[in-house]
């Protein structure tokens, strides 16, 4: 079920409890910003999921709320685990799904990101 990005942060929601290891995950990358893990029903031959290590809903709280090392520190991860995976060339795409419109169902700020084969158009034509 979509959430609201603007509710305040769910500290048991289940990436909040993968963070603190009462979850596992596959784990594919971990620095002071971020964590990267393998998602459990994949949508392509790559689907890794990145989030920050921090306390955010959605993108737009991070963007407004976050620190600049807490959003260097998670773009660069997310650059690091696509290069890491070998995705750069022949490229791969990013997903943030943020609020009900847009679909996001874990209220913590996470990036998909997917690759390892052709993706096909960003979204359903009309």
């Amino acid at each position: 079920m979509p959430i609201d990005p603007t509710l305040p942060y769910d500290d048991n929601n289940i990436f909040a409890r993968i963070l603190r290891g009462e979850i596992p995950s596959r784990k594919v990358y971990e620095d002071d910003w971020a964590f990267a893990f393998e998602d459990i029903n994949p949508q392509a031959e790559v689907h890794t999921l990145v989030i920050p290590k921090g306390r955010y809903v959605s993108w737009d709280d991070f963007s407004a709320k976050a620190s600049d090392a807490e959003i260097g520190g998670f773009i660069r991860a997310v650059g690091e685990v696509a290069r890491a995976k070998g995705l750069v060339e022949p490229g791969y795409r990013l997903l943030a799904n943020i609020g009900a419109h847009g679909g996001q169902e874990v209220p913590h700020l996470h990036v998909h990101i997917f690759g390892g084969e052709p993706l096909g158009p960003m979204i359903a034509r009309r």
